[in-house]
């Protein structure tokens, strides 16, 4: 059983330190052009905000939820632009502001939820680890892009060990968002943690493996650095070919990033 706790406790750590790159800056540095296309600023936090505000639904209001939900359903390759794009039009304060209370009030919101509860979502219905998982791999990844815009480097933690974890689960996922099939095999996952030790995934005989950084299969899951700027070891078409499709969130495929785009 996943520790809820201790995940809410990891989500908590993330949205702060993102929060820290972001109290202090200039309106003007919330319209800065971030690596997502289209995308300032604003847009990744207000993303963020309108994220976690509608899981805060999912966790106290299945009904309105799922009215969410159908509204959605006319618009599915462009409801999470508008929903940023209607955002990044708060004042940054304003906006700091929102993302600070519905952060917390999603916290409060799924230490409420019965245990073995499956909340609804634009997917599958998640457990609640899985949902503050994906939020908190959101947060990291969003809070990637701000850094880049910065010229900031971020520290790796450990908390990129929930991240690497949803990167592995979501293999399936990539390939079927694809319209492929996944390989029957599974395929073992040796990543380095920030502290040296070892993280693994899967049966240490498996042929087709990865090995390499924590932080870099997290860029790579995140879509937030292309395969030819990490340090990653593959070995196996198979391992290869997931490489080269990997998304860790929702939804249609990502467009990733170019080689060479942060150089």
């Amino acid at each position: 059983m996943a520790d809820l706790e201790a995940l809410l406790a990891d989500f908590t750590a993330e949205c702060a330190d993102l929060d820290r790159l972001i109290a202090d800056l200039d309106p003007a540095d919330w319209q800065r052009d971030t690596p997502a296309a289209g995308w300032t600023i604003a847009h990744q936090i207000a993303h963020l905000n309108w994220t976690d505000r509608v899981a805060v639904v999912s966790a106290t209001d299945p009904v309105t939820f799922d009215e969410l939900v159908q509204a959605a359903l006319p618009k599915a390759l462009t409801f999470v632009d508008e929903a940023a794009e209607e955002g990044a039009k708060t004042p940054a304060p304003e906006l700091l502001a929102n993302w600070r209370r519905d952060r917390l009030a999603l916290v409060e919101a799924l230490r409420t939820v019965p245990a073995g509860t499956k909340l609804p979502w634009f997917g599958p219905p998640m457990s609640t680890a899985s949902m503050i998982t994906a939020r908190l791999m959101e947060t990291w990844a969003h809070g990637q892009d701000v850094a880049d815009t910065l010229g900031i480097a971020r520290v790796p933690t450990d908390r990129l060990r929930n991240i690497a974890h949803l990167g592995v689960r979501t293999r399936n996922f990539a390939y079927m968002t694809r319209g492929k099939a996944a390989p029957a095999a599974e395929f073992r996952i040796e990543l380095t943690a920030p502290d040296g030790s070892l993280w693994t995934w899967g049966p240490e005989d498996a042929e087709q493996r990865i090995s390499g950084p924590a932080v870099d299969f997290c860029q790579l899951v995140t879509q937030r650095r292309h395969l030819d700027d990490l340090a990653l070891r593959i070995s196996g078409a198979d391992a290869a070919e997931w490489l080269s499709l990997a998304q860790a969130f929702a939804g249609p495929p990502g467009t990733g990033r170019t080689a060479g785009q942060f150089d």
